[in-house]
């Protein structure tokens, strides 16, 4: 009955065929070509490359779910599937817990805002083509308001099964947030809860909170298995990175000592790198290009390291504010 892994993730937009294309130029996505791309009012594209899957929906009809969603939080995650072992026995455990069902012949319930989670059957392995360099969902970024985190995460530990396995208090000059990461015991289900410290100044949270409408996804992040290549790819074919300041690059060798990747390389392309008992982390943020700012994608590549480094989940929320306070002026 175990949720094992993300199996896929739709993401409602203004236009799925023009989401769709930048991601397939930009970061080597491929279009199933097996599946419908369309119902009555909806357009529906799905792209995958390793083990990723997304459903990418737009509606030019007011009235739809679709474009009632974009028209309150903007493009965005609308709904997550998780792969179980017992879809049925998922949803009925999460439904004794307080879960909210949507559709229980979907086995749909209400999981972060207007971001649904759906219990869906184990997919069988994809077949890998040879040539991608994005290999799976590495994990999501949650944002929920004020106040909300402890339940958010009593939500993830009683009605989906998942476990408590980092946490982290986080400031950015005056302004702070609050942050825990939960995982499924397969380790391929991981949710990086985020809520805002309103005592101190407003900042990235708060904004996502304000423009999104509400708790949701604020960025999804690739795991790769050569982040350097990814990140050069996908520069070549105009997706844009956060930048790093140099000093960050100054400081590795104490810090950290030796780097898998080596700090030249490093900074050349604004890659930030961080370390736990089990080996190093690579994370860099794309630029965003949504509408409202309150979506972006996150490249990571992992060398034994299986959770977050402190210092760079600090660095990639420096780099964002960052880009806020440029975009504001």
């Amino acid at each position: 009955m175990l949720i094992q892994t993300i199996t896929s993730v739709e993401y409602h937009c203004a236009d799925a065929a023009q989401t769709a294309a930048e991601l397939q130029t930009g970061f080597g996505f491929l279009r199933d070509t097996d599946q419908p791309e369309s119902t009555p009012g909806v357009q529906t594209v799905h792209l995958h490359q390793g083990s990723i899957r997304l459903r990418l929906r737009s509606s030019g009809n007011s009235d739809h779910p679709v474009a009632r969603y974009v028209e309150r939080h903007g493009e965005g995650v609308a709904a997550l599937a998780l792969g179980c072992t017992d879809p049925q026995a998922v949803l009925e455990r999460a439904e004794r817990h307080g879960a909210v069902v949507l559709d229980r012949a979907d086995r749909l319930i209400v999981g972060f805002g207007d971001t649904a989670l759906r219990f869906v059957p184990l997919p069988e392995a994809p077949a890998r083509t040879g040539g991608e360099l994005l290999e799976a969902l590495d994990h999501a970024a949650i944002c929920v308001p004020a106040g909300q985190l402890a339940e958010a995460v009593r939500f993830c530990e009683a009605a989906l099964g998942l476990h408590r396995i980092f946490s982290e208090y986080i400031e950015v000059g005056e302004q702070a947030m609050d942050s825990c990461v939960v995982q499924s015991a397969s380790g391929d289900v991981t949710f990086t809860l985020i809520e805002p410290d309103t005592s101190r100044r407003p900042g990235q949270i708060d904004t996502f909170l304000a423009d999104h409408d509400g708790a949701g996804v604020q960025h999804l992040a690739f795991r790769t298995g050569d982040i350097a290549t990814a990140v050069r790819s996908a520069g070549s074919h105009g997706i844009e990175f956060l930048s790093t300041p140099g000093a960050y690059y100054d400081g590795l060798a104490e810090r950290l000592g030796g780097t898998a990747i080596p700090v030249e390389t490093l900074r050349e392309l604004d890659v930030l790198v961080d370390q736990d008992h089990g080996g190093q982390l690579f994370q860099i943020f794309a630029r965003s290009t949504h509408p409202r700012r309150t979506f972006f994608l996150e490249l990571i590549e992992r060398q034994g390291a299986g959770t977050f480094g402190t210092a760079n989940i600090k660095a990639l929320y420096e780099a964002v504010e960052r880009r806020r306070a440029a975009a504001s002026v």
